[in-house]
């Protein structure tokens, strides 16, 4: 189904064309003064100079072919030489009408889907998800839901941080609390216990300790390296620890996840590239690209244009090790061999571009990706507190994201629990969905690269650019649909026709938008684009509301087309909150 706007641009091309002009001059766009039209082309006026003519006299012959145009009720030529449009009421509702009944409401598909993987997520095992982590999960999420929405084939992985040296800090810390048990018993030749020798909030104890040891003790620092050498090396009563590390904080993580309504397709780390790295390395070195710098293997990628300083890419330390630029070099090389990806998208701090485009210049030098294979870093901005620095707890330290969102749970729950309507079962959860929609509604309405101020009392607000107000508009509605239905009548989506009325029109095309709006948004991988849509369309809805006593109308066609026209709102609303990854409860 073509966009609106394209529709509308073919009107007025060929109109160009039958006054004798280039039809290429004949694009339509929104005016940037609604005051005085809805649309507008600025055709004549790029055309007066190749034409040799007034621009006004060159829009006042194309106004005359559009005399009787089904796309366009007005048509006024205005000096020096714009275009004013206004669309024809009969033509929106059919163009929505069309919507209501096309899939995906009518967006086109490729014929060629993309295979994309998006790496999203990134927390480390053995450690609890924190703050820090919310907003790749949510940005990766809602941009891989757009991306399936727009027809590709999407992957979204994980990528666990589970192969380096918090590994090692946590085997040497067991050892030294544990040192009887037959992981650490070189001479042992059973079968490792079932059970992990320790809990899982045992481990998020072990590794801070291990960790705040290893920056004092030097000798304990040294065991850990070689711990982590060894771990990756095979030694097998390293690798049962580490199993054990991996199934706690997997099935741990997977809950956590699960609360924000984020699922992973793949659930690799570090340690899946593992077996890629040693043949990646030898090939560097005997394609001449890698060379020994101060003891260390590195890849120059530097380029004579580049504007500021740009590493050579490492590739081992000089004690042979592996860094994060050889995993995620070997995990390239790894989405290469498996799924032969057209694009793969990275969600990250901002603060790591640097290292990522050592690593995509280096990928693309050495050949650990396709020719035709697009890297994406999609970097994203600090969530700050009130204070404008990075979120903290009340006592100074970085929040447990479970903290955080029981807290947005908590407050929600005060707001909810007002409405007698609900009983306490049906509050809590109605609490839970829309305390969701609050926090990834507050996150995703950013753009993702900036830095914002999360600010809980501003984001549990009915009112505003909220999720809340997004959920309670679609409330609304359904309640409204409802009782028509208890009226004993059925919506029915073959009563949308012309449009009626001012506000009734702004809906429309409101509406109409939805199919450009996406395009652009996944396209750009902008989940806030898509925040901002709906939240123009709640308000356009909510100002018709407002104006039209719609249930009370007397003229049961007029009032079967409003029902409809809201279902479709309603529709169209839900589509675009599954997207960003939250959904509406019945009632609030």
């Amino acid at each position: 189904m073509k966009k609106i706007l394209d529709l509308l641009s073919e009107e007025m091309q060929q109109a160009f064309e039958a006054a004798g002009y280039d039809k290429a001059l004949g694009k339509v766009g929104i005016s940037n003064r609604p005051d005085l039209c809805e649309f507008q082309c600025n055709g004549a006026m790029a055309g007066a100079k190749q034409y040799k003519k007034a621009p006004i006299m060159i829009a006042n012959e194309v106004a005359e072919k559009l005399a009787g145009s089904k796309a366009f009720s007005e048509v006024t030529a205005v000096a020096p030489g714009f275009l004013n449009l206004k669309m024809s009421e009969s033509f929106l509702g059919a163009y929505v009408k069309e919507m209501s009944g096309a899939e995906k409401f009518g967006m086109e598909q490729p014929e060629n889907p993309k295979t994309i993987v998006i790496d999203y997520g990134g927390p480390n095992v053995a450690k609890p998800l924190h703050v820090g982590h919310l907003r790749s999960a949510v940005i990766g999420e809602a941009v891989k839901r757009m991306q399936r929405f727009a027809g590709n084939k999407v992957i979204g992985d994980v990528h666990l941080g589970d192969w380096g040296l918090q590994m090692g800090l946590i085997i040497t810390e067991l050892q030294e609390r544990k040192p009887e048990l037959p992981y650490f018993d070189d001479s042992f030749t059973g079968e490792y216990p079932k059970e992990a020798p320790f809990t899982l909030s045992e481990l998020e104890e072990i590794y801070p300790t291990a960790s705040g040891k290893s920056k004092v003790d030097e000798d304990f620092k040294a065991k850990a390296l070689q711990a982590t050498a060894d771990l990756q090396s095979g030694k097998p009563g390293y690798r049962a620890i580490w199993l054990h590390i991996m199934d706690l904080s997997i099935a741990d993580l997977k809950k956590n996840y699960e609360k924000l309504n984020v699922d992973f397709d793949l659930w690799y780390g570090e340690s899946d590239s593992q077996k890629y790295i040693p043949e990646m390395v030898e090939k560097m070195k005997k394609d001449g690209f890698a060379y020994v710098s101060n003891g260390a293997l590195v890849v120059d990628v530097a380029r004579e244009d580049d504007k500021k300083e740009v590493p050579p890419c490492m590739i081992l330390k000089s004690d042979g090790a592996a860094m994060y630029d050889t995993t995620d070099l070997a995990t390239l090389l790894q989405r290469k061999i498996d799924f032969h990806p057209d694009s793969v998208v990275y969600v990250v701090d901002k603060r790591q571009e640097l290292h990522f485009e050592q690593v995509f210049r280096c990928a693309r030098k050495t050949g650990q990706v396709e020719e035709n294979t697009d890297l994406k870093f999609l970097g994203f901005g600090t969530m700050n507190g009130k204070d404008g620095k990075p979120f903290k707890t009340r006592e100074g330290g970085v929040m447990r994201l479970s903290s955080l969102i029981q807290q947005i749970v908590d407050q929600m729950h005060e707001k909810i629990s007002t409405n007698e309507a609900l009983d306490a079962e049906e509050a809590a959860k109605t609490a839970e969905v829309v305390a969701l929609a609050a926090l990834k509604y507050g996150d995703l309405s950013n753009q993702a690269s900036k830095d914002y101020i999360f600010d809980i009392d501003k984001f549990i607000s009915f009112e505003g650019d909220t999720g809340p107000y997004i959920l309670y508009t679609i409330v609304r509605i359904k309640s409204i649909l409802n009782k028509y239905r208890d009226q004993g009548k059925e919506v029915s989506m073959d009563a949308l026709g012309a449009v009626q009325n001012a506000s009734e029109k702004a809906l429309a095309m409101q509406l109409a938008q939805f199919n450009a709006v996406m395009e652009n948004a996944c396209e750009e991988l902008a989940p806030h684009k898509v925040c901002a849509y709906i939240y123009d369309l709640a308000n356009a809805f909510n100002h018709f509301y407002h104006e039209t006593k719609i249930l009370s109308e007397e003229d049961e066609t007029k009032k079967a087309g409003w029902i409809a026209l809201l279902n479709l709102t309603k529709d169209v609303l839900e589509c675009c909150i599954d997207l960003l990854g939250f959904s509406a409860p019945e009632r609030m």
